[in-house]
């Protein structure tokens, strides 16, 4: 596993590290193997309001080694454990068609004496393998020990299937009620395999995962004692409206066709992205100490594509004046007709340019992805949709981002981390930042000596992108709970290749200081630009 070492056990001064330490000693031994296919027969309590539970099936399943996947994904080494799947309250719904919440827990024959919900992704639809992968590095929280849940949130169906908003259940099921019941329940299953209640609750999750893990933090604050949340989908209605008014914006600067409407994929040509990443780069790769075509010091970076406009008519190497609007204006982020901001700004990063991956950068390429066709429109009533989101009634009860006060869940000495890649083109790192500093005005203190934040410079929606996107905020919320050591770095890696870089609590940012780039030691975290530091040269 490329990394791993320096995910796991590279000693930095002021670097928290991944640590596998167990909180109590290892449940174990065959007898474990042998109890395993037992769970099929037991019968658990209902859950909150009466809702049935049954187990489909309990078998063991043997230790593995790393390799691919079916799609060529990465697999990482897990230990032998028992596999329980099952279903919350199965029933026929309003439309005829089967619901309930399908779920699994997996539980390892050692066990560390943790319990992990693993948190979903999109609308859900489907019970994703439960190793908790999310923000743990490069040894998921399975192969830890945890024992981990995951559902399908009540209904089947692809990821952005919304077609099981037309049943009751299924609705307040996906909104926020298959958090409790599967947590509670996944926490009895472990509690009757291993003879004894988990010591430690933790729940980790991003897009959609991050917000139910926001809504565990916010509606259920006893769940859990440790919570990593990423890129949390926490008011999509605005998110999405903060999209969509940019790609009608690009639109605006695109040619038009034989009918006046816009050519989206011609807005940006793939020279004038070119333009773009470069006048970046130019005017603050450099903040950070080393010219590397990577943007840490995200703070301090005041990108003006103003200065990249042609003065003599448009050409490859420059922007036209529409170009240069349509930009400042998309990135600046929605307003109504009183000047209020409808979504917040989007940070610029060298992903914005990016057309390699399903789903394109911030400057959308005008193609058919899996949102569906481009968007060809040149105008957009923004008070109208605005209005129409605030009576959607749905993303009242799925939204996250209003509610901020957390007195409950730092009451016990509750601990969160939030991350978010500057590069995410679905949601904006400046709006979860914004929350996570609302919530710090409404706790005060308590909210200091409870939480972080990490900016991920170049990192896409939840991973991927020109970044260090593998890093240990787990273990770093882990130590936190049970050793009281609050995380200042973390080290993160590349998902190939050995190099690394200290990932730092906002506002800091990793500062190069001299010597090999490619490690960890090499940089400090640092909160503002070294006055007068020139930029080094570098690859």
């Amino acid at each position: 596993m490329p990394g791993a070492v320096l995910v796991g056990l590279l000693a930095v001064p002021g670097l928290a590290q991944a640590r596998g330490a167990t909180s109590v000693p290892p449940a174990s031994g065959s007898g474990l193997a042998q109890r395993c296919p037992l769970l099929a027969g037991m019968r658990f309590a209902p859950t909150d309001g009466g809702r049935p539970v049954q187990i489909m099936a309990a078998q063991v399943v043997p230790q593995s080694a790393a390799g691919q996947g079916a799609q060529g994904e990465a697999q990482p080494a897990l230990p032998a454990y028992c596999k329980v799947s099952g279903v919350i309250d199965p029933r026929k719904g309003a439309d005829g068609r089967a619901y309930g919440i399908r779920f699994e827990v997996n539980l390892p024959l050692a066990w560390n004496g943790r319990f992990l919900l693993q948190g979903g992704g999109g609308l859900n639809g489907s019970v994703r393998p439960a190793v908790g992968g999310a923000a743990a590095g490069a040894v998921p929280a399975l192969a830890r020990g945890f024992a981990v849940a995951s559902h399908d949130s009540g209904h089947q169906g692809a990821v952005f299937d919304a077609s099981f908003r037309t049943d009751q259940r299924a609705t307040l099921d996906f909104a926020q009620a298959a958090v409790p019941a599967v947590a509670q329940l996944g926490k009895a299953i472990a509690t009757r395999f291993y003879g004894r209640a988990p010591a430690h609750s933790y729940m980790a999750g991003c897009s959609t995962g991050g917000r139910e893990t926001m809504l565990a933090m916010e509606r259920y604050p006893a769940l859990f004692d440790g919570l990593v949340i990423g890129a949390p989908a926490m008011r999509t209605g605005f998110s999405n409206l903060g999209t969509t008014y940019a790609k009608v914006m690009f639109n605006q600067a695109a040619p038009r066709d034989g009918q006046g409407l816009p050519l989206p994929d011609k807005a940006f040509s793939a020279a004038d992205r070119q333009t773009i990443r470069a006048g970046l780069l130019a005017q603050c790769d450099g903040l950070d100490g080393r010219a590397d075509g990577m943007i840490m010091a995200v703070a301090q970076c005041h990108f003006r594509p103003a200065a990249l406009q042609c003065h003599a008519g448009k050409q490859d190497g420059c922007l036209s004046a529409p170009q240069v609007e349509a930009l400042d204006r998309a990135f600046a982020g929605p307003r109504d007709a009183a000047g209020r901001a409808l979504y917040a700004p989007v940070p610029y990063d060298t992903g914005m340019v990016d057309t390699s991956g399903p789903v394109s950068g911030y400057i959308a390429d005008g193609r058919t992805d899996i949102l569906g066709p481009p968007n060809r429109d040149l105008s957009i009533d923004l008070d109208a949709r605005a209005a129409a989101i605030r009576a959607d009634w749905m993303q009242a009860l799925t939204d996250t981002d209003g509610w901020t006060d957390l007195s409950s869940f730092l009451g016990h000495q509750g601990k969160v981390l939030f991350y978010h890649g500057v590069s995410d083109p679905w949601f904006s790192a400046l709006d979860t930042l914004d929350y996570w500093k609302r919530a710090g005005k409404t706790n005060g203190a308590a909210w200091a000596q409870s939480s972080r934040f990490y900016m991920v410079p170049g990192m896409a929606h939840c991973q991927g992108g020109d970044a260090f996107d593998r890093f240990d905020l787990l273990g770093a919320v882990v130590d936190w709970v049970e050793r009281g050591e609050a995380p200042a770095a973390v080290v993160a890696t590349r998902s190939q290749g050995i190099a690394a870089r200290p990932l730092c609590p906002w506002p800091g940012y990793a500062r190069y200081n001299g010597g090999d780039p490619d490690r960890a030691e090499s940089y400090s975290c640092a909160e503002a630009p070294v006055a007068g530091a020139a930029a080094a040269a570098g690859g």
